[in-house]
């Protein structure tokens, strides 16, 4: 093996080694994500939900929808 590369995988080994130790000796508490982050996505998504509703069924958007049926044609007029 090339010596940068053997130091560089020994250096890395050695980082993740000393995080991970480090690591241990928290204490880990609640923060807010931990607390409260699935309520926010789940009221983010209902809230979504009601106005993309609301947007599709009272607002009156033309919704492009396909003509056939309801076109008729005008009448041929010749001149």
């Amino acid at each position: 093996m090339l010596p940068w590369a053997g130091a560089a995988l020994g250096r890395t080994a050695r980082d993740i080694w000393r995080i991970s130790a480090r690591q241990v000796h928290q204490k880990h508490e609640p923060d807010f994500h931990d607390k409260y982050g699935n309520m926010v996505l789940i009221g983010g998504t209902v809230f979504c939900l009601a106005v993309w509703t609301y947007a599709a069924t009272q607002i009156g958007i033309e919704w492009n929808l396909s003509p056939v049926g309801r076109v008729t044609p005008k009448e041929w007029r010749e001149d």
